[in-house]
């Protein structure tokens, strides 16, 4: 008979890599030796510094005790936050040396991150800098309140094989978009973040951006909206672009073909409830291609009111990518039900669907998703109006299966309740759909399939199939 104690070590660590943090991992190194043997390494890999109660706790003690324990480190996390280290070294007095010396044996480490918000980075992260130049460094993120300084970026311009970087310095300081820097990691670099980039000129970036051919992934920010085109036609390798709209603008179109994104995340604002001049024909500039996005994402908001999508780029964007896109996320932008309808008939992989909407009641909802049928995840921001029904225009009704899969939700209203969706909605959606994550308004459940004797509440019989249970849960947070 298997036990626990007779399975085999090499299938223990791939098991328990699955634990989602450390208290259960450190639960699991107390059940055996072998256990702790298979679990020791993974509690290891990532170790970050923390500030509490302003006081930094940081491993550094542990690692110069039992200095064995540093060949499992793949990454780490460094604060320069001021008062938390000044706290620390009033107990004791050499912190510095120590996380330097501790840092020095972590001779397998891969990925480290900077956080400082003080106004001396430049002081603070060189000791540290001097290190994690001397180890096998393929990730590095940078998150400053101040721009680090010159000798900082001196010595960063040296260093090579990186593969993500992530730069931020939120203020003071030039904006720095990795000049002197592109060159030797034009044979290495597939992911980038550059955090500040505003009034860098569209020429430079664009010249930073020819020496990184290998990029997949780009998150820029401040970059004028109108060269984007230019900039990510450089990158034939690029799925992924993170980036902001600032206005119309004008710059020269690129003539070589742009990358073929799978996923676009777009960030902006306006004073306007039709969103930013010209912003639905710019997207529809960088996705070209067709059959090509699986995830798109805007997060825009209007000073007065709500953004509202046009029909037309909804039609444009589901015409080109309807059979490829999985995850469509607009916020708090709104969608009418009928376009919520036309996208859930014309993406059939779509899997994860956030927008807002105006609707009477939670039957109107049900019955505009019920031809979403991989649809996973579910966040509607609802307002609720006060008409008793929203009847799907014709031109939609072809896009509808003959038969209705959604409940009717009427008997709710029957025994007095208010339009408000309840734990009873989002067990009759999961239960005749795909869901398992369900928010509408500022109600959020989510759903897993259990063994009837792990089920708290069985109390109907409405979710059983056979020995499992549905069990619906409310998010305890709301």
């Amino acid at each position: 008979m298997s036990t626990i104690a007779n399975i085999p070590f090499d299938l223990l660590q791939p098991i328990l890599v699955h634990l989602p943090d450390r208290r259960h991992l450190s639960a699991a190194a107390l059940v055996s030796r072998a256990f702790n043997r298979a679990v020791t390494p993974l509690l290891y890999r990532r170790l970050n510094s923390q500030v509490k109660r302003n006081i930094l706790h940081h491993p550094s003690a542990t690692l110069l005790k039992r200095p064995e324990l540093a060949q499992y480190v793949w990454h780490v996390t460094e604060t320069g936050k001021w008062c938390a280290v000044q706290n620390l070294r009033q107990v004791i007095p050499q912190i510095t040396e120590d996380i330097v010396a501790a840092l020095r044996l972590c001779t397998n480490l891969t990925s480290a991150t900077w956080v400082d918000d003080t106004l001396t980075p430049e002081a603070n992260f060189l000791p540290i800098l001097e290190v994690l130049m001397t180890l096998p460094l393929r990730e590095l993120t940078i998150r400053t309140q101040y721009d680090p300084g010159e000798r900082v970026w001196a010595r960063l311009n040296t260093i090579q094989g990186i593969r993500r970087l992530s730069v931020w310095s939120l203020e003071w300081g030039p904006p720095r978009v990795l000049q002197g820097w592109a060159d030797l990691l034009s044979s290495s670099l597939t992911h980038l973040e550059l955090g500040r980039c505003a009034g860098v000129p569209a020429t430079i970036l664009i010249s930073v951006f020819m020496k990184l051919p290998l990029l997949q992934e780009l998150c820029l920010k401040g970059a004028p909206s109108a060269a984007i085109p230019a900039i990510i036609a450089c990158l034939p390798n690029l799925i992924a672009l993170d980036t902001e709209y600032l206005g119309s603008g004008n710059y020269r179109p690129p003539l070589t073909p742009l990358p073929r994104l799978q996923r676009l995340t777009v960030q902006t604002g306006s004073v306007d409830i039709d969103g930013p001049q010209k912003l639905w024909t710019w997207m529809r500039i960088l996705l070209p291609h067709r059959q090509t996005l699986k995830s798109f994402t805007l997060n825009a908001f209007a000073v007065h009111g709500q953004i509202t999508i046009p029909r037309p780029f909804i039609m444009n964007l589901t015409g080109r990518h309807g059979k490829s896109l999985q995850d469509f996320a607009v916020g708090v932008a709104q969608l009418t039900l009928e376009t919520v309808s036309y996208m859930c008939s014309t993406c059939p992989q779509l899997a994860t669907l956030e927008c807002s909407v105006a609707s009477p009641d939670v039957d109107s909802i049900a019955k505009a998703i019920e031809a979403g049928h991989n649809l996973r995840t579910l966040t509607l921001h609802v307002s609720w109006i006060p008409d008793h029904s929203v009847d799907l225009p014709p031109q939609f009704e072809k896009y509808l299966g003959p038969t209705a899969m959604y409940t009717d939700f009427s008997y709710l209203a029957s025994e007095g309740k208010a339009t408000r969706f309840t734990e009873e909605h989002a067990r009759a959606l999961m239960l005749q759909t795909r869901l398992r994550s369900i928010g509408i308004g500022d109600q959020s459940y989510t759903g897993r399939w259990v063994r009837r004797e792990c089920f708290s509440k069985v109390t109907q019989d409405i979710g059983k199939e056979g020995n499992v249970v549905l069990e619906v849960v409310g998010d305890p947070s709301v």
